[in-house]
């Protein structure tokens, strides 16, 4: 018991002599949280909200504030309202203009190509709905864009800007460097997932042809054929895999260095220990009448 009692004697004097010197590089209040804080506005941008209809259409009109993720969200049904939302009513007329004119005659040019099978009809009905998509997606970045611009950075729109165009949130982030890397990752896996898609195809071909046709004279049997189109079928899944994946890791990139944008990782580290009294103010561990003896570690980094 004697032993004991001077092994915990010896850990306090350590604790105590070290914590006139120690240097790390670790600041205590980088481990503040303030999640569950409803008066705590630095979370205000978060896309991680759920949804509600309520909330949102009290947002359209102005009688509470909106996060850019409910905003956004609400607005992929609701065509206009991120422009209601940031007052940006000029803009309105444009938008219906615009998806009204593309959606109506890319209708009226479909008809036309059914009814008469013109190859230009048709065209310009593809050009059409391409515009009014266009229309809309654009529509939804102008509402992200233009959302609070008065604070910086805001992870929810980091996290969309790259959710629409990839390496986008790396530019309001100022992470240039990144983007080569990201593009670089879409880029190659595009390219091979077309290859594999176009090898997969024509073993396939070479494949139903060995097999259903009495007359086949091809050079690739129906055994090789088999064994390439899976190959190249397997091959294409893994390029479609890396691109959802780039995809992913840019838009998760976008939204973690958004919230660390203002992280202290300069070389000043330091680390201060000494003992204290754990007050009430820690009532959910210790009770809360009760004050209790312990070390107080501050980090910086």
């Amino acid at each position: 018991m004697m032993k004991l009692l001077r092994k915990i004697a010896l850990l306090i004097v350590c604790t105590t002599g070290f914590s006139i010197c120690a240097n790390a590089q670790f600041k205590e209040q980088a481990f503040t949280q303030n999640y569950n804080d409803v008066n705590d506005t630095t979370m205000a941008d978060s896309t991680a909200s759920m949804f509600s209809i309520k909330q949102f259409f009290r947002g359209v009109a102005h009688k509470d504030s909106l996060k850019v993720g409910t905003l956004f969200a609400g607005s992929t049904v609701f065509i206009g309202c991120e422009q209601i939302y940031n007052r940006d009513y000029w803009k309105l007329p444009v938008i219906y203009g615009g998806l009204g004119a593309t959606i109506g005659l890319g209708i009226h040019y479909r008809k036309d190509f059914n009814s008469t099978g013109s190859k230009n009809s048709k065209n310009l009905s593809t050009i059409m709905f391409a515009g009014a998509t266009a229309i809309y997606w654009g529509t939804l970045l102008d509402g992200v864009a233009c959302f609070d611009k008065g604070r910086y950075p805001q992870p929810g729109k980091a996290t969309l800007y790259s959710a629409l165009v990839p390496g986008l949130g790396q530019v309001y982030n100022g992470d240039y460097w990144k983007i080569p890397i990201y593009w670089g990752g879409l880029i190659v896996s595009t390219h091979l997932y077309s290859v594999n898609n176009t090898n997969y195809k024509r073993y396939k071909r070479i494949h139903n042809e060995a097999t259903t046709s009495e007359n086949y004279e091809g050079s690739i049997s129906a055994e090789t054929a088999l064994y390439y189109r899976n190959v190249f079928r397997r091959y294409r899944d893994y390029s479609m895999v890396a691109m959802l994946g780039f995809y992913l890791l840019q838009v998760i990139d976008a939204n973690v260095f958004a919230y660390m944008h203002d992280f202290d990782v300069g070389d000043d580290l330091s680390m201060n220990i000494s003992p204290t009294i754990i007050s009430p103010d820690n009532s959910y561990a210790f009770g809360p009448t009760q004050n209790s003896f312990g070390v107080s570690i501050g980090l910086k980094f």
